[in-house]
């Protein structure tokens, strides 16, 4: 079974962005190739439990197992060493990415208080979109009341447009608000 995006993306999307971009084939059409969830822990130096309660709370908001990530150097002033755990990571692919776009652009997004849109700027040059989320608590399969202290996290969607302006024109037809 395809998700609600998907079927929009292959009925809607597809034939708008060949019409904008002038493409033949469907195969050069840009896609969204992976969603890729990352959050940074800063309070692990001191307490390991909190990246294990971070990895299980990204693991709802995903669908999938969160793999925590580890630092690769020792920076003293932070007093960091490498090897310590700082934070979690999950890379969506398939239908899972979609579902859980569907979920972020429907659910997650207009909850955020006093939206105004996502950053139209938030593009890395080559056509990949971060968009940062300062309360992980949007997410209607976090328990507020099961939370010790609100994370932020970051979604960076890499799409194959290989510009900026392919890639806004994609994410706006999928349903993106790009507002300020």
């Amino acid at each position: 079974m395809t998700s609600r995006l998907n079927d929009k993306y292959r009925k809607d999307v597809v034939p708008v962005l060949k019409k904008e971009f002038g493409i033949d084939n469907e195969m050069a059409v840009p896609k969204i190739e992976k969603v890729v969830l990352n959050m940074g822990v800063g309070e692990a130096i001191t307490n390991v439990k909190i990246v294990e309660a971070a990895a299980e709370e990204l693991t709802k908001i995903a669908g999938q197992r969160a793999v925590i990530t580890r630092a690769r150097k020792s920076i003293a002033t932070f007093k960091l060493r490498a090897g310590m755990p700082i934070g979690c990571r999950v890379t969506l692919r398939g239908e899972r990415m979609y579902e859980f776009l569907d979920r972020l652009l429907n659910i997650a997004l207009p909850r955020v208080r006093d939206f105004r849109g996502v950053p139209s700027r938030a593009f890395d040059g080559r056509g990949n979109y971060t968009l940062g989320i300062k309360d992980h608590l949007v997410f209607p399969e976090i328990d507020p009341g099961k939370v010790d202290k609100s994370k932020g996290l970051n979604v960076t969607i890499v799409t194959t447009a290989g510009s900026d302006d392919r890639a806004k024109v994609l994410l706006r037809e999928l349903g993106m608000p790009f507002g300020r």
